[in-house]
């Protein structure tokens, strides 16, 4: 009796959901703190034939380094989603939303006593 040994591995198939969350926690272990008052890193993800381009949306601290933050987020993605999910990354699109300085974290801070 011959098997054929393609059919009898199967396959495996990661939804693109887990590979955004993956990447999102990936990203807030690439920054240095999420900004007080600022919402955590989330991730969309598009998946072709093993294949990841992800994006991710998150808030800094002003000032900081955005640009060594934004190229730890994207290196750290990238590992983690070829570690874990087993796939090829061609491209991590790192999206600044805001960057929150003491000034408007103080003012946030006013509005939500009044």
């Amino acid at each position: 009796m011959v098997t054929d040994l393609a059919r009898d591995r199967g396959a495996t198939k990661i939804a693109d959901r887990v590979v955004a969350k993956i990447a999102a926690q990936a990203a807030r272990e690439a920054l240095d703190a999420v900004p007080e008052g600022g919402s955590r890193p989330h991730a969309s993800v598009v998946v072709h034939r093993d294949v990841a381009r992800v994006s991710v949306s998150l808030e800094l601290d002003y000032p900081s380094d955005v640009g060594r933050q934004c190229g730890a987020v994207r290196g750290r993605v990238r590992t983690r989603v070829e570690e874990l999910a087993g796939m090829e990354v061609h491209e991590v699109a790192v999206h600044v939303e805001r960057l929150h300085s003491p000034l408007t974290r103080q003012a946030a801070h006013r509005d939500r006593l009044s």
